[in-house]
């Protein structure tokens, strides 16, 4: 199926990987932070964004596999693909439900919620274009892989430069109440 890319798989699983590692370091950013608010934020966030790179990853390893035919290739690929499509429907429909401090930004509607499902199940259409029109199908798997890294690439910067300003910044569970509001919330009780 993927007969002389192996430039390509083995330019973009590896880049996936470093990007992986890279959110670790993102991670780091939340230290400090409510952990609450901090591990919804990861759920809807940045465990979405780990796993468009996981998939990248897993689909370019895959597509590089020895021994596999084109048609088993495209079965592995198809059922990455499948997750895919579920997992972030379950992330969309959480999105939707989001509240707190963790309501998303229109874009992040989009980028998170609306996008991802799109790119899986054209993922999805693409390993079964490999048994219609195999010449077509790695050119239409390499472009949606491209879109889920430049998607993921977006979504970590997003996550940077968000939590990024707020280093260093007590949660606002830690900062103590003023004077006047401690005065008279001891007064109910």
């Amino acid at each position: 199926m993927f007969h002389g890319w192996d430039n390509f798989f083995l330019t973009t699983g590896p880049a996936a990987g470093s990007l992986i590692g890279l959110l670790f370091v993102v991670v780091t950013l939340t230290a400090g932070r409510d952990r609450d608010s901090t591990l919804r934020g990861a759920a809807l966030y940045l465990t979405p964004t780990v796993f468009h790179f996981g998939v990248v990853m897993a689909m370019s390893a895959a597509a590089m596999a020895p021994g596999l035919t084109s048609d088993q290739t495209a079965l592995v690929l198809g059922a990455i693909s499948l997750y895919g499509v579920g997992y972030t429907l379950i992330i969309a429909l959480r999105l939707g439900k989001a509240d707190g401090n963790v309501k998303p930004h229109w874009s992040d509607i989009w980028m998170y919620g609306v996008t991802p499902p799109i790119v899986y199940l054209l993922l999805l259409g693409a390993t079964a274009l490999e048994f219609v029109q195999p010449k077509l199908a790695p050119y239409v798997v390499a472009a949606l892989l491209m879109t889920l890294l430049f998607m993921g690439i977006r979504n970590a910067w997003d996550l940077v430069t968000w939590m990024a300003p707020m280093v260093g910044q007590p949660s606002p569970s830690s900062v103590p109440a003023p004077p006047a509001e401690a005065k008279s919330a001891g007064e109910h009780t």
